[in-house]
């Protein structure tokens, strides 16, 4: 179940094999199994890579199937990109959960570990999915590692609420309520709902749950510190933050390649904001980026993309430990 990391997802043009500064992400990255990694020092920074090869999740839930190849893609994007990270920061590739068959619910215990070993030594876990039911999986990892008493807010940037019944299966539909039906320590926390892709029941449960929600028609630059001031007020009330990115949430202009395709998502630029500001928050723990489907991508826009936004993420990130 678990894939080692391969070299050949890491490779790029070189501009210089001495000059750190002339660097993109393939001359950085190391690739290591995660359980081999000693402990990292609370000074150093370290970032470790997870691929989740799975999407049974979104079988289930009825949308397209491709995302388990995701992580290869994103990965052989983003090691093309220029490295603008701290010339210390460290980057480990350390493999793949694949996801046998139906076997979901067994993969996502598996990431779990995975996470909070990486936790355990103090390196900030990048998830790459798969379908969104990754987010299962991350959760998981997280509440193992920081204990049942704390309390645990959950970032979603998604054009869905994934709280549908799971009565009959689990899906990458049913997530969020799985969580909040057995952890009252954690609470939910959605921008980018669209009403078209949710119905009046899912709005019912969501208002049940006392679900967080910002509607994508309220997402825009003029309204941006109305929207800042809800995710504070929503981490203010959490001693650790998840945030986990959906990638249908983003116009199909600049994201074909996912799931549930949406003609009235978001701009690029107004998800690179959000994940800036909830990212550079010191209570982030760790971050996953789901269901970008290489077999639907359209001249690779979104595997693209999602390695662009990876990228930003992870200077913000850099930044904000230079500070602690």
């Amino acid at each position: 179940m678990h894939i080692q990391a391969s070299p050949n997802n890491w490779k790029g043009r070189i501009d210089s094999e001495s000059d750190i500064f002339s660097f993109r992400y393939h001359q950085k990255v190391k690739l290591a199994n995660s359980f081999t990694i000693s402990n990292v020092n609370s000074s150093s920074k370290t970032f470790g890579i997870i691929g989740f090869k799975c999407d049974e999740g979104v079988r289930r839930n009825k949308g397209r199937t491709g995302a388990a190849e995701g992580p290869d893609y994103i990965r052989q994007a983003l090691a093309k990109l220029p490295w603008h990270l701290s010339p210390q920061t460290e980057l480990i590739d350390t493999g793949d959960i694949q996801c046998k068959g139906n076997q979901m619910e067994r993969a996502q215990e598996k990431l779990a570990t995975e996470v909070s070993n990486l936790l355990n030594k103090n390196i900030f876990p990048l998830i790459l999915g798969g379908g969104h039911e990754t987010l299962y999986g991350h959760y998981l990892g997280v509440r193992h590692h920081i204990g049942p008493e704390a309390k645990l807010g959950i970032i979603n940037i998604d054009a869905h609420f994934d709280m549908r019944p799971y009565d009959m299966e689990t899906s990458s539909g049913t997530m969020f309520k799985q969580i909040l039906d057995k952890d009252s320590k954690s609470s939910y926390l959605v921008a980018g709902i669209q009403k078209q892709g949710n119905t009046q029941a899912l709005f019912k449960t969501a208002e049940k749950y006392k679900v967080n929600y910002i509607l994508e028609e309220d997402i825009t630059f003029d309204k941006i510190e109305e929207v800042k001031r809800k995710i504070n007020n929503f981490i203010e009330k959490n001693e650790f933050i998840i945030l986990t990115l959906c990638t249908d949430v983003i116009g199909s202009t600049y994201a074909p390649g996912v799931s549930a395709p949406s003609p009235f998502g978001l701009e690029p630029k107004i998800i690179r904001a959000l994940m800036r500001h909830i990212v550079s928050n010191s209570k982030i723990t760790s971050f996953d980026i789901c269901e970008v489907n290489p077999s639907l991508d359209e001249g690779g826009k979104t595997v693209s993309l999602a390695a662009s936004l990876l990228n930003d993420a992870l200077t913000i990130i850099d930044k904000d430990l230079d500070k602690t």
